[in-house]
């Protein structure tokens, strides 16, 4: 099987977030409240599209990494805060930023050492 050129490849772009809430929450219920956010105010066809998978999560830090194509950045920061609840609690998110790579997303806003530099 052949691979595909770098420029015929689907470009991702890496999207750090984090929830907001009074109580701890699980991958499962995240993962059911995002998509459930975006389906509800984007429509299926437009979130088939963006292509939108959850990469990390962090229980214990309520932080995450999103990936999505390039060009639907916009649209999942947009349905991101939508989101008002997750399973019964009232939640918020609050989006870091935006990175190329997954390793720079995990390394600028999801470590311990957030936005210090390695001595």
């Amino acid at each position: 099987m052949k691979h595909l050129k770098p420029t015929l490849r689907e470009k991702n772009r890496y999207v750090a977030f984090e929830l907001l809430s009074d109580r701890r929450f699980s991958r499962d219920e995240v993962v059911k409240a995002i998509w459930n956010s975006l389906l509800r105010f984007l429509g299926e066809i437009v979130v088939g599209e963006m292509g939108v998978w959850v990469m990390d999560w962090s229980e214990e830090r309520q932080r995450g990494i999103l990936k999505t194509r390039h060009t639907s950045v916009k649209d999942l920061r947009l349905g991101l805060s939508m989101l008002s609840k997750v399973g019964d609690s009232k939640a918020s998110v609050h989006v870091f930023g935006v990175s190329g790579t997954l390793r720079k997303a995990r390394e600028r806003y999801i470590q311990e050492n957030n936005g210090k530099k390695k001595t």
